[in-house]
């Protein structure tokens, strides 16, 4: 993503200063810049004239999928606050928040699941001439990430419960990739209990069974 502003100042280093601060770059080092016009000084400040500037500066693509956000909630009329923070293992947390925000959660996050995925789509497209590293965005609404975590961890737990009282395996729905290694992870703290995926595609679901001794973790 570029963004691209003129500025004038007295002199090319200050409007170069300039357009650093206007364009939130870290240093001039990180932006482009042509020298449009150099000052003149003129006579008697007669004739005088600024330096013009024209300054681009490449954002890392987490801010495009920050703007994909922000237009997809205005193209649905939908108010909302929307912030970008460090996620883990080095991605990028865009939270939404407000009222009216929940829609796009959809079913167990499914709605969710697929406005992320076409905002790391956004995010890591390749304009020509554009280098930037790969990033990985996660997309939080209402904190539902974090609720709905804690509800398959103890859900996780009460399956596995059920296959120790009963000594049968249990199959739960369909799930996603997130949603079954949160599964597998929560399950390898119990004895006694194991986990495998079974299906294809998106009708991939957790199974639980007895462990014979040599749990380990399966393939999702």
């Amino acid at each position: 993503m570029k963004k691209e502003i003129t500025v004038t100042a007295k002199t090319v280093a200050d409007a170069v200063a300039r357009a650093v601060a206007e364009l939130g770059a870290p240093s001039a080092d990180e932006i482009e810049y042509t020298v449009l016009e150099e000052p003149r000084r003129g006579i008697f400040g007669i004739g005088a004239a600024p330096a013009k500037v024209l300054a681009t500066y490449t954002l890392g693509g987490e801010y495009t999928a920050l703007e994909f956000v922000k237009n997809l909630l205005a193209d649905m009329q939908i108010e909302a606050e929307v912030t970008m923070t460090d996620g883990d293992n080095d991605d990028k947390l865009i939270s939404v928040t407000g009222e009216g925000a929940s829609v796009l959660i959809g079913h167990h996050g499914d709605t969710l699941d697929s406005v992320q995925y076409l905002a790391n789509l956004a995010a890591n497209k390749r304009e020509d001439g554009e280098k930037h590293k790969f990033v990985r965005v996660t997309i939080d609404v209402e904190g539902y990430r974090a609720k709905r975590e804690e509800a398959l961890r103890a859900l996780a737990r009460k399956m596995a419960d059920k296959v120790l009282r009963y000594k049968k395996s249990v199959m739960l729905e369909p799930m996603t990739p997130y949603e079954r290694r949160i599964i597998h992870s929560e399950v390898q703290k119990i004895d006694g209990v194991a986990t495998n995926s079974i299906g294809s595609d998106g009708n991939r679901k957790v199974v639980m069974y007895l462990d014979d001794g040599s749990k380990k973790r399966t393939a999702e």
